[in-house]
């Protein structure tokens, strides 16, 4: 699973279309969300840094829910974006999601343990616990 890592408003109009995980790493203002979601109809998750994510307004916040778009607050741990424009989640986490599903343990303790393993949001692993990658 990958994240695309966008790092300025002006890279938002050069994503591709079918992205649907963006990680935001600049603070991002309301013409900049549209704009996001317009140039990518297939968009799933808006991640930001914890400090820009509480600078996002109500109206935003109520447009990306209407549009069942999820916003979600973490970072991209020791990603450098001028080697890859992408932010690779380790397959190793997305197994270790499945072998705790198999195992039957509660969705809320699945994202505790591998959140606090492996840096990764607790938003983040939900989302993951529920995409078709687990199913």
């Amino acid at each position: 699973m990958k994240i695309r890592v966008v790092s300025s408003r002006e890279e938002i109009f050069t994503l591709n279309p079918n992205e649907r995980i963006v990680h935001l790493a600049f603070r991002p203002s309301n013409k900049d969300i549209f704009s996001l979601v317009e140039n990518c109809p297939k968009i799933e998750v808006i991640q930001l840094p914890k400090s820009y994510r509480r600078t996002v307004s109500k109206s935003i916040e109520m447009f990306l829910e209407m549009q069942r778009i999820q916003l979600i607050e973490g970072d991209v741990w020791g990603h450098r974006k001028d080697i890859n424009e992408y932010y690779r989640i380790p397959s190793s986490i997305i197994e270790e999601i499945k072998e705790l599903k198999t195992e039957g343990k509660s969705t809320e303790a699945i994202e505790e343990k591998v959140s606090r393993e492996s840096k990764l949001n607790p938003e983040m692993v939900a989302y993951i616990l529920r995409k078709d990658v687990i199913a």
